[in-house]
């Protein structure tokens, strides 16, 4: 295990979007493919993370399971002798690094969190729970254990991974020693990545707001087990403008740019490419349906392979997998604990 390290993880609360889709699991199964025998991928399931915000925890080791599959059905190999994947509960050792790096992590830092303030304010202070608030640290440990290198997160964990980057400096620096391997920063992962900034789909109802599976948004998320036709329909039903000419503008054409960036993802063409074909034009309703012609096609496409997948395959990989990590995660649990004196 020498290899350079790609961490990515995402939560298993919920049922997985489209958003998640094309933001998250489609850009890591090409890394994957664009990289093989160049790099170490750390597939990992945070579940730990899951329950920072309420959840129905009788379907969390169900949820594990499922978003796997996804995976493997997106095209993820999870044969490649490089691809590691593991539940996060299942290693202890990111929760023992997440205690030490609390002890090192500013309040003032950690409380302005634009997510954190985001998500506190709409839920009311007495009911959000410490776990939100911590939640970017455990996320430091996910990645600090494992010498990461590439972390190709969302817009909204760029904030996240310059606190990663500060940790990883300040404890150092404290212990005047090369303990923890600094993430590389945002633009050097949008490069690493191939993407100019983390794709945020948005909410087909609520269009300033990205299509999320923890906000009541039923209308406005696609979601990977919706019925095809069902899914055309929330298209159809899309939130748009009264400007009647379709152009490329997020901020006064929300709607209408989602829609474009949509069309653009599931067809594996360029935004810029798709919008320039658009430009212009007046009607807003052949666009949604050549939009949920395409989203038919891709819900399909993944239902059907998603049913062919051996679930028994993927619990012998985790296991396998979470035995060679834990030992991984240790030793560099073991260098931190030396640092700071709970170790010879």
């Amino acid at each position: 295990m020498n290899k350079p390290v790609i961490l990515t993880g995402l939560r298993a609360n919920n049922q997985l979007h489209l958003g998640n889709y094309l933001g998250a699991i489609q850009p890591m199964v090409n890394l994957q493919s664009t990289h093989a025998g160049e790099y170490q991928l750390n597939m990992f399931i945070p579940d730990l993370h899951s329950f920072t915000t309420p959840i129905d925890h009788k379907q969390l080791y169900r949820q594990v399971i499922d978003s796997l599959k996804i995976f493997v059905a997106a095209g993820l190999d999870i044969n490649n002798p490089d691809t590691f994947i593991y539940r996060q509960s299942y290693i202890p050792a990111h929760s023992e690094l997440t205690w030490i790096l609390d002890c090192f992590t500013y309040f003032g830092e950690a409380s302005r969190m634009i997510e954190f303030k985001d998500k506190s304010t709409k839920a009311g202070s007495d009911t959000v729970s410490v776990g939100l608030f911590n939640y970017p640290v455990l996320m430091a440990a996910d990645i600090l254990l494992y010498d990461a290198k590439f972390v190709p997160v969302g817009e909204d964990q760029k904030q996240h991974l310059e606190l990663v980057r500060n940790l990883a400096t300040r404890f150092n620096s404290k212990f005047d020693k090369d303990i923890f391997t600094l993430p590389e920063p945002w633009d050097k992962q949008m490069e690493f990545s191939n993407r100019d900034s983390g794709l945020r789909i948005r909410s087909l109802r609520h269009p300033d707001s990205k299509m999320s599976k923890s906000v009541e948004d039923p209308a406005g998320t696609i979601m990977l087990n919706d019925d095809p036709e069902l899914a055309a329909k929330k298209v159809m039903n899309a939130e748009t403008d009264s400007i009647g000419s379709i152009h490329l503008d997020w901020e006064k054409q929300p709607g209408i740019s989602n829609l474009l960036q949509i069309l653009a993802s599931l067809s594996s063409r360029k935004l810029t490419e798709v919008a320039a074909e658009w430009e212009g034009k007046s009607s807003y309703g052949e666009l949604k349906k050549q939009v949920a012609e395409q989203v038919i096609h891709f819900l399909q496409n993944l239902q059907t392979k998603l049913s062919t997948i051996n679930e028994g395959e993927i619990v012998k990989k985790l296991e396998s997998d979470e035995v060679a990590m834990t030992k991984v995660a240790n030793a560099k649990l073991l260098e931190a604990q030396k640092a700071v004196g709970l170790r010879e």
